[in-house]
């Protein structure tokens, strides 16, 4: 059976923002459509930190088979054979734009690509969020925000995470908009996942009830964000 390609990028949250909250890591195994799925975290954006790979594995220990991938000591030879060998593919934060080069370097960015077509299914929060875009706006190249335009493309248009925790990010974004620099972005607050299935925009899922996602453009010369419906996957 042919499995839908399916990417979840989280604003912000899950195990790493909210570790008693695990609305939207399950909503990531939900996706893949099997029991105890193979989960594969890659840590790159923070230099494989050993810390947040303790956490990840604490995180899923009990719901999924949880590995992960290293590229600075990295230890696994055949990197496709690996990453196909799992159901889904969750990407920590950290920095974007160290993180991008890196995977280029050992042909990751090919290898997940792949795996996106065959039906694995591609999340993760901020950094692991906004790899699979177009572009984001971010604070990789130091503490102002600015443009980073060399994503996977893997979905149109730029993405922007923390969207109410970090204020700062929203008039960059509406000036890179204004000058044609960005053509349009989603936005995502903490606690929000936009989620995409075979290329298109399929839904909001949220972790807390005031968390939204926006849709910012430009529309007859003033710039908008137009809110997304949401689903919260709490009080259930």
């Amino acid at each position: 059976m042919t499995r839908p390609r399916q990417i979840l990028a989280l604003g912000g949250g899950g195990f790493s923002m909210e570790p008693t909250t695990p609305l939207l890591d399950d909503a990531v195994l939900a996706a893949a459509g099997v029991d105890c799925p193979r989960v594969l975290f890659l840590a790159t954006a923070s230099g494989d930190a050993a810390e947040y790979v303790v956490r990840f594995h604490n995180a899923f220990a009990r719901k999924a088979h949880g590995r992960h991938l290293a590229l600075f000591r990295r230890t696994v030879d055949d990197l496709r054979a690996h990453v196909l060998d799992h159901d889904v593919v969750y990407v920590g934060g950290g920095n974007t734009a160290s993180m991008l080069p890196v995977w280029r370097a050992h042909g990751l960015d090919a290898v997940l690509r792949e795996a996106y077509e065959r039906g694995v299914v591609l999340a993760g929060l901020s950094a692991g969020a906004v790899c699979w875009f177009e572009g984001a706006i971010t604070d990789s190249f130091g503490p102002r925000f600015q443009p980073l335009h060399d994503g996977l493309k893997l979905l149109d248009g730029y993405f922007v995470p923390h969207w109410d925790s970090e204020p700062a990010r929203r008039p960059v974004l509406h000036a890179l908009i204004g000058d044609g620099q960005i053509p349009w972005a989603w936005a995502a607050d903490d606690g929000a996942a936009v989620c995409f299935r075979d290329g298109a925009f399929h839904e909001v899922i949220t972790s807390r009830p005031t968390a939204r996602a926006y849709r910012v453009e430009r529309v007859d010369g003033e710039i908008t964000e137009r809110t997304l419906d949401v689903r919260y996957l709490g009080d259930r």
